[in-house]
């Protein structure tokens, strides 16, 4: 699986994830708001870490430098 997110798109997602989990435990968003809040948190971290997100992949997006 090559790898389609660039540096400062992976800062950015990280930021959001992190930002949409405290939301969800924090903000007092009511349910089902909060779990939908935590888990596209939590997506947003995983696809920063392993530099892939299948959404681009479908839009033919790809914000890695080019090598």
């Amino acid at each position: 699986m090559k790898g389609n997110l660039g540096g400062i798109d992976r800062i950015v997602r990280l930021l959001a994830g992190v930002a949409l989990i405290a939301g969800g435990f924090l903000a007092g968003i009511e349910a089902p708001w909060n779990d939908v809040a935590m888990g596209a948190g939590v997506v947003f971290i995983l696809t920063s870490m392993i530099k892939f997100c299948p959404l681009y992949k479908i839009l033919g997006i790809n914000s890695c430098p080019r090598s």
